[in-house]
C-alpha cells in the first residue's frame, strides 16, 4: 500500500485534472476547454478529439484498459458501462482508440433505471453526455468520465444535470446583486463540504444477519448493556483496525483528488465520520459518491462492513450527512464571511437575509430533500434535527437583524476573550457565534450547515433545492435594487422587510426539546414527521412554478421525481417487512421454541427425579413467559404478513405510502418489540444471529 511520504505528489494522481491537461494538451486546446466551460458552450469536434486522445494515452499509461461514462441515475448511487479501448484491425490485431464522439456521448440502456413514468419500459434508449466541469478519473482499470444522463426523449434521468442548472441560476442571480455592490467578480460558485458519517462492523458477523445483507440495518436487536451513555466513543482513540481502514481510505481518496481532511469517532459505538475540504457543489457531489463507494469496497478488504444506513442500530445515534454550503466568487470572496464588523457589512447581511427568507418560504422542499424510509428513523430523537425546519443564526446576527427591524443603531458587544486560568495556555478570542448541533439549518460563522440529509443520500438533492430557493430570493432582491432610487436605503428596506416577514423561522434554542415542537406550531411552521407526509409537497403548485420558472425541471420531471421517491419509500419498507418475516419464521421462532423445549425437558426430568411439583420454579416461569411471547410473536408475524401483502397489492403509490406509514411500520415495530424481548430471555447459544453487543463492540 502507498504511504504518506509524498502526499502532494500522490494527490490527484488518478485524475485528469487541470495540471495534467495543461501538460498534455496543446495550448490552444487547453484554452478552448476553459473558454467553453466559462461560456457554457459545447466543445467542437476537433477539440474533443484532441482531449479524448490525450485522456486515452494518460489512462493507458496508468494501467487502464477500458473507459466508462460515469453517471448518477435516480437510484441515488452511480452507474457505469465499460468499453475497452481496443479497435479491431484488418490483420487480426487491435489498436487502442478513443474518439471525441465516444468522449462526448454514450448510449447506455435506460430501460431499468427509475424514470417515474417519463418513459415506457420498452423505450430503452438513453444517452450520457460528458460533463467537462468535473474531471475524469481512474478507477480500477477504467477511465471514468463524469456525465449527465437523459432519456431518448430528452427528459433528465439523473441527479447531475439539475444540479448544474441550479449552479448557473444562482450564479446569474448572485452576480446581479454583487454588481450593484460594485463587485468585479466574474462568477459565483456554490461551495459544499459534506460530512459523511458511517458505521464499521466485523464483516463475518454482519454476514450472519439477513437484515444487514438485504436492508443495511438491523430489523431486530435488543439493546446491549452499554451503548453511548458514557460518551467515551465520541472523539475517542481510534482502534488500530479502524485506523488501518482510514489510512487506506485517505490514500485512495487523495489519489482521486478528494480533499479528505478530518476523521474521528462519532457518538455511537462503531460509528465514525469523514469530512472533506470544500469544493464546488458539482465536484463535491461527485466526490461524495466516490467516497461512499470506496468506503464500502475498502471495508471488505479489511474484513469489515461499512454501513451507510441512517439508522443501522436502534437505541444509538444514527448517521447523517451534514451539508455545509456557502457561496464564493471566482475572486476568492466567501459571500458569507461576516468580516470584523458584520453589522456594517450590508452585502453579507443581504445574502444571509436571502437564506433566511428562502428557508422560511420553502420549508417543505428542504424537508423533501431529507425524506426517506431510513431517515425517518433518525430525524428527531435527540440525535438529529426534528422534521421541523428552522434556522439558527446566533445571538450576534439576531441582535443585528432585530436592530435593523426596529430602526435603532446596533451596539456591538465587546469581543470576549477565553481565559483558561493556566498561564502557559494562551488566551484567545471567543467566536461570536456558537455551533447549534440541534438546528436543521445553522449558520456556523461563514457557511450554512444543513444537518438533515441522511448518510446514504446523494447530496445533489439538497443542493439542487438550496441553490434554487436562494437564487429565487436573490432574483427578487435584485429586481428591487436595480429599480431603486437610493441603493443604500433600499438595501436597508429589504433587510428590514425580509427579517420582519420571515423571522419566525429563526430559532437559536434547543430543537430537540418538546417545547420547541409546540412553539413551532404556534409560529405556523410545518411539521412533516414522515416521508409519506412530506413528499406530496414536492409537487405543490408553488414548487412546480419555482422549478419551471428557473428551468431546473419541467413539470413532468417534477412529477416523475415525486413518483420515484414515493416508490422507493414503499419498496424499502416492503423489503424490510419481508426480511423481518423471513427472519421471524425461519430463525427467531424456531430458536425460541427450541430453547423452550429444552427448558421443558429439564423441568420434566427434575419433576421425575424430585417427585414434586416444579411449576413454581424459575425455569417454569421462564418457560411460561417464553411460551406466551412465542405465541404473541407468531400472531404478530401473521398480522405483518397480511399487512405486507395488502400494501404490496395497492397500485396507487401515494396510497401505498400512507399504508406503509399507518399500518405496515406499526406492525413491524410490534413484531420487533416482541422479538427483542425474546432475545433477552433465550440462551445466547440458541439465538440465531449476532447480537448488538457483538456487532457494536467487535472491531
Amino acid at each position: 500500500m502507498d504511504n504518506y511520504t509524498d502526499i502532494p505528489s500522490l494527490f490527484g494522481c488518478k485524475v485528469f485534472n487541470d495540471a495534467t491537461m495543461r501538460e498534455r494538451l496543446p495550448k490552444e486546446v487547453y484554452e478552448a476547454i476553459h473558454a467553453a466551460i466559462a461560456e457554457g458552450r459545447e466543445l467542437d469536434k476537433t477539440v474533443a478529439n484532441e482531449v479524448a486522445a490525450a485522456m486515452k494515452d494518460w489512462a493507458i499509461e496508468n494501467g487502464a484498459t477500458h473507459f466508462t461514462h460515469w453517471f448518477q441515475p435516480m437510484t441515488g448511487v452511480t452507474a457505469e458501462k465499460h468499453d475497452s479501448f481496443i479497435s479491431p484491425q484488418a490483420d487480426g490485431g487491435v489498436i487502442m482508440e478513443f474518439s471525441g464522439k465516444e468522449l462526448r456521448r454514450g448510449e447506455p440502456d435506460a430501460s431499468c433505471f427509475p424514470s417515474g413514468g417519463l418513459r415506457a419500459t420498452f423505450e430503452a434508449r438513453g444517452y450520457t453526455a460528458w460533463d467537462p466541469t468535473s474531471y475524469a478519473f481512474l478507477k480500477d482499470d477504467s477511465l471514468c468520465i463524469p456525465t449527465a444522463f437523459c432519456s431518448y426523449g430528452g427528459e433528465m434521468l439523473d441527479k447531475k444535470t439539475p444540479l448544474l442548472r441550479t449552479m448557473e441560476v444562482i450564479n446569474t442571480q448572485a452576480l446581479r446583486v454583487l454588481r450593484l455592490f460594485g463587485s468585479d467578480a466574474g462568477r459565483v460558485i456554490p461551495q459544499v463540504g459534506a460530512e459523511q458519517e458511517y458505521f464499521l462492523i466485523d464483516k463475518a458477523l454482519a454476514d450472519e444477519r439477513k437484515d444487514l445483507k438485504f436492508t443495511g440495518r438491523t430489523l431486530f436487536g435488543a439493546k446491549p448493556p452499554k451503548r453511548q451513555e458514557l460518551e467515551d466513543h465520541y472523539f475517542g482513540a481510534i482502534r488500530p483496525r479502524v485506523m488501518d481502514f482510514m489510512r487506506e481510505l485517505n490514500l485512495e481518496l487523495w489519489k482521486l483528488g478528494v480533499y479528505a481532511k478530518t476523521e474521528h469517532n462519532e457518538a455511537a459505538p462503531a460509528q465514525h465520520e469523514l469530512a472533506p475540504v470544500y469544493a464546488s457543489a458539482n465536484t463535491a457531489t461527485d466526490h461524495n459518491q466516490l467516497t461512499m463507494e470506496i468506503m464500502k469496497k475498502l471495508a471488505e478488504k479489511h474484513g469489515l462492513t461499512c454501513l451507510l444506513h441512517e439508522k443501522p442500530f436502534a437505541g444509538v445515534n444514527g448517521s447523517g450527512k451534514h451539508n455545509n454550503w456557502s457561496l464564493s466568487t471566482d475572486t476568492g470572496v466567501n459571500l458569507f464571511n461576516p468580516g470584523k464588523k458584520p453589522y456594517e457589512n450590508k452585502q453579507f447581511l443581504l445574502f444571509v437575509a436571502a437564506v433566511i427568507k428562502a428557508v422560511d418560504m420553502h420549508q417543505d422542499l428542504l424537508r423533501v430533500t431529507s425524506a426517506s424510509a431510513g431517515n425517518d428513523l433518525r430525524l428527531g430523537a435527540t440525535e438529529a434535527p426534528p422534521a421541523i425546519i428552522s434556522i439558527y443564526i446566533g445571538a450576534e446576527l439576531t441582535a443585528i437583524f432585530d436592530a435593523i427591524e426596529s430602526g435603532v443603531p446596533y451596539e456591538p458587544e465587546k469581543a470576549e476573550r477565553m481565559k483558561t486560568g493556566v498561564n502557559v495556555i494562551p488566551d484567545f478570542r471567543k467566536d461570536t457565534i456558537d455551533r447549534n448541533r440541534t438546528s436543521p439549518v445553522a449558520f456556523t460563522g461563514n457557511k450554512f450547515e444543513f444537518r438533515m440529509p441522511g448518510s446514504s443520500f446523494s447530496i445533489s438533492g439538497p443542493n439542487i433545492v438550496i441553490n434554487t430557493i436562494v437564487a429565487d430570493v436573490l432574483s427578487g432582491f435584485a429586481d428591487r435594487l436595480e429599480s431603486a432610487a437610493d441603493f443604500d436605503s433600499e438595501v436597508e428596506a429589504i433587510l428590514r422587510d425580509t427579517y420582519a416577514a420571515h423571522k419566525r423561522i429563526v430559532f437559536n434554542g434547543n430543537n430537540y426539546s418538546d417545547e420547541w415542537v409546540e412553539e413551532a406550531k404556534k409560529r405556523g411552521l410545518l411539521d412533516l414527521p414522515t416521508t409519506a407526509d412530506a413528499l406530496p409537497y414536492f409537487v405543490s403548485p408553488k414548487n412546480v412554478e419555482l422549478f419551471t420558472k428557473h428551468g431546473i425541471f419541467t413539470e413532468k420531471e417534477i412529477l416523475s421525481r415525486r413518483e420515484i421517491l414515493t416508490e422507493n419509500y414503499c419498496s424499502v419498507n416492503l423489503i424490510e417487512a419481508f426480511t423481518m418475516l423471513d427472519m421471524a419464521k425461519k430463525d427467531i421462532l424456531p430458536a425460541a421454541l427450541e430453547f423452550e423445549g429444552r427448558l421443558s425437558e429439564g423441568m420434566l426430568a427434575r419433576k421425575n427425579a424430585l417427585g414434586r411439583d416444579v411449576s413454581g420454579d424459575a425455569d417454569a416461569k421462564l418457560t411460561g413467559r417464553i411460551n406466551a411471547l412465542a405465541g404473541e410473536f407468531y400472531s404478530q408475524t401473521e398480522a405483518l404478513d397480511a399487512t405486507a401483502e395488502r400494501v404490496r397489492a395497492e397500485e396507487d403509490f401515494a396510497k401505498r405510502a400512507d399504508l406503509c406509514r399507518d399500518e405496515l411500520i406499526p406492525a413491524m415495530n410490534a413484531l420487533r418489540g416482541t422479538a427483542d424481548e425474546l432475545e433477552m430471555l433465550v440462551d445466547g447459544s440458541y439465538w440465531p444471529f449476532p447480537t448488538y453487543g457483538e456487532l457494536l463492540y467487535s472491531v
